[in-house]
């Protein structure tokens, strides 16, 4: 098969489209997915520049969490899925503790059953490839921050990946009391139109300086010591970039299909719908312009690779 894999460590340089990859062999609870779209993330990037060396794969590595496609093969042992189903998931349950040799930007992708969820009808494969791991990072931290109705929000970054899901999430689902979050001057008009009540323009104001504090701050940007500044008291600040200061917490998803069934009526509803990037999709032999793009950090939303041949 073709695959997009780098044998070694750097920029995006080291990748390499190769088409003489075999197709990967499936355990007793996996299953077998055409890849037909596949998202960029962050994590991506990071991992190619080794910040992970010591909890990795070993080389040679195919990148790629998210996935949209079509189960091809199964195993006696999977109950949930079948031979074409359209699917999508985050492939590795743990995105930094030994994450998949071969990913996602690839024509085959060897797939836990338990990582994935029907995709639903509504959406195409460009538009469920951009779901996975940015919802469910942004679920994962609004249950561990134990977010509830009626309580107030800041998201910082609100028109990236996860940031453009924690608006949606928190107002639609969770039914936030009031929704902030920062972005651009560009983006602040996206903003409004994910659910965020106030929009604040981060090249012309300090959030953590305005008057307004909130229940939870949700840093999706890296701002760790200006997030706590922003909580009022009782509250809590999520970090998904690294440490932070108390009384903020830090975390890594643990990637689950069955959070993707759960939100499923809203996405069929339409209540949260993915951002993609204006630029998006990118063809498959323009997976290093994609990162390329990635790493600029100008991106809208989500970056994503189709047709994956």
């Amino acid at each position: 098969m073709k695959a997009w894999q780098y044998d070694e460590y750097g920029s995006v340089d080291v990748l390499k489209l190769a088409t003489d990859v075999a197709v990967p062999g499936i355990n007793e609870d996996q299953v077998l997915v055409k890849v037909v779209a596949a998202a960029l993330n962050p994590v991506d990037y990071k991992r190619r520049l080794g910040y992970f060396k010591a909890t990795d794969s070993p080389l040679p590595i195919i990148p790629g969490y998210d996935v949209a496609g079509v189960v091809v093969k199964v195993v006696s042992e999977v109950k949930g899925l079948k031979e074409g189903d359209e699917v999508y998931g985050d492939v590795n349950e743990k995105a930094l503790d030994g994450p998949k040799q071969f990913g996602t930007l690839a024509e085959y992708v060897a797939v836990e059953e338990r990582l994935l969820a029907l995709k639903p009808k509504n959406l195409d494969f460009v538009q469920a490839a951009a779901l996975p791991l940015a919802i469910e990072t942004a679920y994962e931290g609004l249950e561990r921050a134990k977010f509830t109705e009626g309580q107030s929000i800041l998201v910082l970054n609100g028109a990236g990946g996860v940031g453009s899901f924690v608006i949606q999430l928190a107002k639609h689902v969770f039914g936030a009391s009031k929704v902030a979050a920062t972005s651009s001057t560009t983006k602040l008009e996206l903003l409004k139109n994910l659910g965020a009540d106030i929009a604040i323009d981060y090249t012309k104001h300090n959030f953590e300086d305005l008057p307004d504090k909130y229940d939870v701050v949700y840093d999706a940007i890296g701002q760790p010591d200006k997030a706590v500044k922003a909580v009022k008291e009782g509250g809590s600040a999520i970090s998904i970039t690294g440490p932070i200061p108390p009384p903020g917490f830090s975390f890594v998803l643990t990637s689950n299909g069955s959070v993707l069934t759960k939100l499923s009526p809203y996405l069929e509803s339409g209540k949260v719908k993915p951002v993609l990037d204006p630029k998006t999709p990118f063809s498959f032999e323009k997976v290093n312009e994609a990162y390329s793009y990635l790493e600029s950090h100008r991106a809208t939303g989500k970056i994503v690779i189709y047709p994956i041949p």
